[in-house]
C-alpha cells in the first residue's frame, strides 16, 4: 500500500526489500478500475503502488504525480 511521506508517493521496493521508498516522477494510470502509480526509485529500479481513488486524486491535485492513461 502506498503512503504519502512529505507530500510524495512512497512504496515497497521489491528489489532492495525496503519499505517507504520515495517514488521519483510517478505517473498514475487507471487500469481495470484501479489506480496504479508507477515510477522509479533513486537507483532507477521500477516501482508500482496501488492507490485508492481519493488518494490518487490528492496526489495529482498536489502536483506529486501526473495523470497517465485510462482517466
Amino acid at each position: 500500500m502506498a503512503t504519502a511521506a512529505k507530500g510524495g508517493i512512497t512504496a515497497y521496493s521489491v528489489k532492495t526489500k525496503t519499505k517507504n521508498v520515495p517514488m521519483i516522477d510517478p505517473v498514475i494510470d487507471v487500469k481495470s478500475g484501479r489506480y496504479i502509480a508507477t515510477g522509479k526509485d533513486a537507483d532507477g529500479n521500477k516501482m508500482a503502488a496501488i492507490l485508492g481513488k481519493a488518494s490518487a486524486e490528492e496526489h495529482i491535485a498536489a502536483g506529486n504525480a501526473t495523470k497517465g492513461s485510462g482517466w
